[in-house]
């Protein structure tokens, strides 16, 4: 049996001509090694299929390359895009991302903030504010870089990549009401779980009172979201006050589901019923009829927080309780 050599560190610095520790900082991405170095030892070790070992680099240097990065999903397109900026950022960074999902679980986001953190990462990219305090506290306590992401209606650990959920909520129902709409409902999935959600409805409902007005009909289930479900809430909302002349949704998902029950139905959209979603989804666009929803900036959240981290690494700045405001745009499909 052939035993096989491991390439080891000192191999690269060997091919790559520089020496073992310039090696080791070149592939660490440290700021003092010049570019050309860089690309040499980079290329050395792509040349001679060198691996490394990076759990005992992050034992002895306390840091490992890797960014943890925790979402609540991955079947959702809203955080698919998110991972596809998070991506995006990371590359030729030197870092390496590292993925977790919830499911909105948070037990299975404490676990997953838990083990993330054991690996000493460079940086932890959570989703939302709105942890426990058991979770809270294993972010307090790591001392790296931790950004919490889509949202900013509360206090952040760190730093926050996201917008005003709170003030979403607030800017739709202001721009529902300019088309002289004033007979609301509201159809929803998942609000224990989706604080987000819960904030939007929140400002939803202070926007309308300023104006006297109400969310006059409310359905909505802890199941997922899905066209079925907006379908089926939609059609409920509607036989209990059929005089609703404006649906707000949790998402655009379920608002397209509402849709396609007014059309089944005859009903007019937007003329006689309109309809509004969240988070600007491609599906939108391709709806037989127009509805209103807010688009949000999921990439450019995404590629911000690694910015982020990469800029603390690198220039030691100090962007501690800092909030970075990526506010949805409102277009209400008319």
């Amino acid at each position: 049996m052939v035993v096989k050599k491991r390439v080891t560190l000192k191999d690269v610095a060997t091919v790559a001509g520089v020496s073992k520790m310039t090696a080791s900082r070149a592939l660490r991405g440290a700021s003092d090694v010049s570019k050309s170095n860089v690309d040499k030892v980079r290329q050395a070790a792509k040349d001679i299929g060198y691996i490394g070992n990076h759990l005992a680099l992050s034992l002895s240097s306390q840091r490992s390359n890797l960014i943890g990065v925790i979402v609540p999903s991955v079947a959702n397109i809203v955080f698919a895009e998110v991972l596809a900026g998070i991506a995006e950022a990371i590359e030729n960074s030197g870092m390496q991302p590292v993925f977790g999902v919830t499911d909105y679980d948070a037990t299975k986001e404490y676990d997953a903030v838990r083990n993330m953190l054991s690996w000493n990462p460079a940086g932890l990219i959570v989703t939302g504010l709105d942890q426990p305090e058991d979770t809270r506290r294993l972010l307090l306590n790591a001392d790296i870089p931790i950004v919490q992401i889509m949202d900013t209606d509360g206090d952040p650990v760190d730093v926050c990549v996201g917008f005003s959920h709170v003030r979403a909520g607030e800017a739709m129902a202001e721009a529902l009401l300019a088309t002289g709409r004033k007979r609301f409902g509201y159809v929803g999935c998942g609000l224990v779980q989706d604080t987000r959600a819960n904030k939007r409805l929140g400002g939803f409902k202070r926007a309308l009172a300023k104006r006297k007005l109400g969310v006059i009909g409310i359905e909505t289930s802890e199941e997922h979201s899905t066209l079925a479900a907006g379908r089926r809430l939609t059609a409920q909302v509607l036989k209990k006050i059929p005089e609703l002349d404006c649906i707000y949704y949790s998402n655009d998902d379920l608002a397209a589901g509402g849709a396609f029950h007014c059309i089944s139905e005859g009903i007019a959209v937007p003329e006689q019923l309109m309809l509004a979603g969240f988070n600007g989804l491609d599906l939108v666009k391709s709806l037989p009829v127009r509805i209103a929803t807010s688009l949000t900036s999921r990439r450019d959240i995404g590629i911000e927080a690694v910015n982020v981290i990469l800029r603390r690494q690198r220039e030691g700045s100090d962007t501690k309780n800092r909030c970075f405001d990526h506010p949805p745009h409102i277009d209400l499909g008319l």
